[in-house]
């Protein structure tokens, strides 16, 4: 059986032979001998230690049928929320039960932003938890990813 390491030493013919014998049919046309290593050195990893955690492989599944839903948004108590609106900077920390503004405890913070706004926002878009464009719609439940660290 071929290795991890004698994948460098094989041409184009070897790896063709190999892709059949591993992964069944041709390789994909104008797929690079580069890209052909790292999909045979999967291969040959996966049937050595084990394919994927049935896990992951149902969780690629859906992502390939466009099924999978964005992370919701978590934030965990002592975190810390600011949002300047008409010149006032509102502070908005995470508690155990809820969002603590002003002293008050509201449940959501689609509620705090209302209060500051007078208008019906999206809790986490108006404390830019979210972009407009991130926010989607599944199954009439709005879906809010997290944030990578750093983003604006």
């Amino acid at each position: 059986m071929t290795t991890v390491k004698e994948l460098d030493a094989l041409d184009r013919a070897g790896l063709a032979t190999l892709w059949a014998e591993l992964l069944g049919g041709s390789v994909p046309p104008g797929m690079s001998q580069l890209m052909q290593r790292r999909y045979l050195a999967f291969a040959l990893q996966a049937r050595k230690g084990g394919d994927l955690a049935p896990a992951l492989a149902a969780r690629l599944d859906r992502l390939a049928a466009g099924e999978v839903q964005k992370a919701a948004l978590s934030l965990k108590p002592g975190a810390r929320l600011l949002r300047a609106w008409n010149g006032t900077t509102h502070v908005v920390d995470v508690v155990a039960d809820g969002f603590l503004w002003n002293g008050t405890c509201h449940r959501s913070l689609s509620a705090i932003a209302r209060a500051i706004t007078g208008a019906r926002w999206s809790g986490p878009r108006f404390f830019g938890l979210i972009d407009a464009a991130e926010a989607t719609t599944k199954a009439g439940q709005v879906v809010v990813p997290r944030r990578k660290a750093g983003s604006k």
